[in-house]
C-alpha cells in the first residue's frame, strides 16, 4: 500500500469508525459493537517488550477505573501476536515502575499482525515505520462514531492525563451543549455556542445573567459547574 493510499483510508473525526471481528488477550471482539453505549479509547502501540509502550501500558492498566467510571473502555493494538501480547502483559504484571506494581491488564490487546486494522485506521505510517504502528488514540463515543485523534511519534509516550481530560470534556460539550476553551479542566468556565444572528450578537452585547460571563458579543462563558 502506497502512502498516499493509506492517507485515504485513514477515518476522520465524525466518521463512524471501522468495524471488525478480532482475536484480543480477552477473547474475540467485534468491534466497535460490543462497546455500545460506551466511550472507547482505542489505542495502538509499536511493540511489545518495548520500554516506552512497558511504561504506557502499565499507566493505561494503573489508572484503567478512572475512565471506567466516566463510562468508557480501553482497547489496545498493536501488530504483535497473541502470544506475544500474553507473554508480556504477563512480564508486566511483575514489574515495578514508580508507584505501580503487580499490574493486571485486564482491557482486551489485539492481534493485528496482517496489520488490517492497523490500516483501516491509519495506524501505519511509512514515515515512521513500514512494519510498526505509531501512537495513535482514537476516543469513539457511544454511538460509534469518532470524535477525537491524536498521533503520537514511536519516540514520544501519551499522557494519561490529558486523553482523561480530553474525554470529559467531549461529554461535557455533548451534556451541556457547549464548547470547552484553552486547558479547560472539570470545574472550569465553559464557552457558550457564538450567536448566529444579528440579534442574537446584539443581546449577547448587554448580557446581565449571572450565570453568564461575556467578555464580548462573541466571547461569551457559563460560569463553572
Amino acid at each position: 500500500m502506497s502512502e498516499i493510499e493509506t492517507v485515504m483510508r485513514m477515518p476522520l473525526i465524525g466518521d463512524k469508525a471501522p468495524e471488525f471481528e478480532a482475536v484480543t488477550t480477552q477473547g474475540t471482539i467485534k468491534f466497535p459493537n460490543d462497546f455500545k453505549g460506551k466511550w472507547i479509547v482505542f489505542f495502538s502501540h509499536p511493540a511489545d517488550f518495548t520500554p516506552v509502550c512497558t511504561t504506557e501500558f502499565m499507566t493505561f492498566a494503573h489508572r484503567a477505573k478512572e475512565l471506567t467510571d466516566i463510562n468508557a473502555v480501553l482497547v489496545g493494538l498493536s501488530v504483535d501476536s497473541l502470544s506475544s501480547h500474553i507473554a508480556w502483559l504477563r512480564r508486566i504484571g511483575e514489574l515495578k515502575w514508580k508507584d505501580m506494581k503487580n499490574v493486571d491488564v485486564e482491557f482486551p490487546l489485539i492481534e493485528d499482525v496482517s496489520m488490517n486494522i492497523a490500516n483501516k485506521f491509519g495506524m501505519i505510517m511509512p514515515g515512521q515505520s513500514n512494519t510498526q504502528a505509531v501512537r495513535a488514540v482514537f476516543i469513539i463515543d457511544p454511538h460509534g462514531v469518532i470524535r477525537l485523534i491524536l498521533y503520537y511519534p514511536l519516540t514520544t509516550g501519551r499522557n494519561f492525563d490529558e486523553i482523561k481530560r480530553v474525554l470529559i470534556a467531549l461529554q461535557k460539550a455533548d451534556k451541556d451543549k457547549c464548547a470547552t476553551p484553552m486547558d479547560w479542566k472539570p470545574g472550569d468556565d465553559t464557552v457558550v455556542p457564538a450567536p448566529k444572528t444579528m440579534s442574537q450578537a446584539k443581546e449577547r452585547a448587554v448580557i446581565k445573567d449571572g450565570k453568564v460571563c461575556c467578555i464580548d458579543w462573541f466571547l461569551c462563558f457559563n460560569k463553572g459547574s
